[in-house]
């Protein structure tokens, strides 16, 4: 018998029990356990993510706090940015910095030339983009399975070991992080 990871043991306390809860992670058609669990609470990330920006005007989205902060935009182009990183990483063995794609490498980064560069569009445009990039990484996360997210890596910063599972969640807990950024981003524009 295998032995059941946390992740495993928690999402059968949540699908087994017949409690009333608004919010579950679930299973998801066509992934395996882990994978479903894994996507579902990747998308409600990013779900809580796109209610905080999704109505924001021209203003909100170029809003800037100060001359060392992110435009609102320029964050939600990072977060597709750095799950794209990823993809490239876990599906493909490469790093974005191979890729001759200025503009992720410029919303991965941040700092100065994304301050200069990432603004003047609507939310609509950084959150398509997010979309595109979600799209791909669940698209190839349904051909992978369990073992796969448990495989061993060596090509991580630092040359650390690290499996897919965790380079996945990493991409959660960023999500995790400029949510909460955001959220100060806004409160901070509410008070302007």
């Amino acid at each position: 018998m295998k032995k059941l990871t946390l992740l495993s043991f928690l999402l059968c306390l949540l699908v087994g029990t017949k409690s009333n809860a608004q919010y579950a992670i679930k299973n998801l058609e066509g992934y395996t356990p882990q994978m479903g669990a894994l996507v579902s609470m990747m998308d409600d990330l990013k779900a809580r993510v796109t209610r905080q920006v999704k109505d924001l005007d021209q203003d909100g989205t170029d809003f800037l706090l100060d001359d060392q902060a992110n435009r609102l935009g320029a964050l939600i182009l990072h977060l597709a940015a750095t799950e794209k990183y990823y993809q490239e990483a876990t599906f493909y063995d490469e790093k974005l910095d191979e890729v001759d794609d200025e503009e992720w490498l410029t919303a991965l980064r941040l700092g100065d030339k994304a301050r200069e560069e990432l603004q003047g569009k609507p939310m609509s445009y950084y959150m398509d983009k997010w979309d595109e990039v979600r799209a791909k990484t669940k698209e190839v996360l349904k051909t992978k399975d369990d073992d796969w997210l448990l495989q061993l890596r060596d090509n991580a910063p630092g040359s650390a070991e690290y499996n897919y599972y965790w380079a996945w969640y990493h991409v959660m807990e960023h999500q995790a992080n400029h949510m909460g950024q955001i959220a100060l981003v806004k409160k901070r524009m509410s008070e302007e």
